[in-house]
């Protein structure tokens, strides 16, 4: 392995690292500390959140996975190392459809939705509107942590020896 392919496998293997332990983070603290306080609290720092999540360093870890692994995957297939190739591109695939795809089609407009809540209306039904949304937004982000998750063991596997990819009889 040259100096480029490894250093491509490594960046996607610690991009999705990264992402597999925010969502993880998300899933079993955040959202369960988030729900131990008062809902209007809840939507408050939620949206707080939602907002600080928009920065440079959050947009390059979060779309930079597929990147990075197609770039690797790219180099394998130019070594002629298929069976890396391949798994490089399927996480690259798998992390496009099973986290990207949910985050633009639900939890953004959720955050969405959420930020328009009005104080005063929240005041009055903030139980409601963050019982919804944390239980639903809860269960996709788990969903995208355990599909970037997989990713990350494919992109790990795909850094072994060889003589440790082939399964002995």
């Amino acid at each position: 392995m040259n100096g480029a392919s490894a250093a491509a496998r490594m960046s996607a293997i610690v991009l999705f690292g990264l992402m597999a332990g925010f969502f993880y983070a998300f899933s079993v603290t955040v959202m369960g500390g988030l729900d131990r306080v008062a809902a209007a609290t809840a939507i408050e720092a939620m949206n707080g959140i939602n907002a600080a999540v928009r920065n440079p360093v959050f947009f390059v870890t979060f779309f930079g996975p597929p990147f990075a692994a197609l770039a690797a995957a790219a180099l394998a297939m130019i070594r002629r190392d298929r069976p890396v190739g391949w798994m490089l591109g399927a996480a690259a695939l798998v992390y496009a459809i099973g986290v990207i795809a949910p985050t633009a089609a639900v939890n953004v407009p959720m955050n969405e939705a959420l930020a328009l809540t009005v104080p005063a209306e929240t005041a009055l039904k903030a139980e409601t509107i963050w019982s919804d949304y944390s239980a639903r937004w809860t269960w996709w982000n788990t969903m995208r942590g355990l599909v970037c998750t997989g990713c990350l063991v494919l992109a790990a596997l795909s850094s072994m020896p060889q003589r440790l990819q082939r399964v002995q009889p």
